[in-house]
């Protein structure tokens, strides 16, 4: 039973799609985004939260303006798509489930985390300024001659 009317969460969950963020709402479409694609993936854990998500979904698409952004780009939904959610959580080793918050897998595997804490204490401007210099030392592609 989801948490929240989903007519509620739908500007929530469009101002990520808007820019071109795709919503995983199954476990087994989490595992088929962050399996079967090689390179970098960017999985978003959106929620109803006022404080973080209201600073996180304009990071967000502030940051995936950049240059350099990973190959890939999922959110799923707290407290809305629980087993898609938990399913992405269960990607992010080693730190507890919070929402939001950004994490980057490379190959399947987590190499950057952005917590809840490390989101609501700041402003978009200087989210989205981590997530692109983020972006810059994961997803940058390496040029061969």
């Amino acid at each position: 039973m989801p948490m929240y009317p989903e007519i509620m969460l739908m500007p929530m969950r469009e101002e990520l799609t808007r820019a071109g963020v795709a919503e995983l709402r199954t476990p087994e479409d989490v595992d088929a985004a962050v399996n079967n694609q090689p390179g970098t993936v960017m999985l978003i854990v959106n929620s109803v939260c006022g404080c973080a998500a209201g600073k996180m979904r304009p990071a967000v698409r502030q940051a995936l303006q950049h240059g350099v952004k990973p190959d890939k780009v999922y959110s799923v939904f707290a407290g809305q798509d629980r087993e898609a959610t938990d399913r992405a959580r269960s990607y992010f080793t080693g730190h507890p489930p919070t929402s939001p918050s950004i994490g980057i897998l490379r190959d399947g595997q987590l190499v950057y985390m952005m917590p809840r804490h490390q989101i609501e204490s700041r402003d978009a401007l200087t989210i989205a300024a981590e997530l692109t210099a983020t972006f810059d030392k994961l997803c940058a592609k390496v040029v061969t001659n």
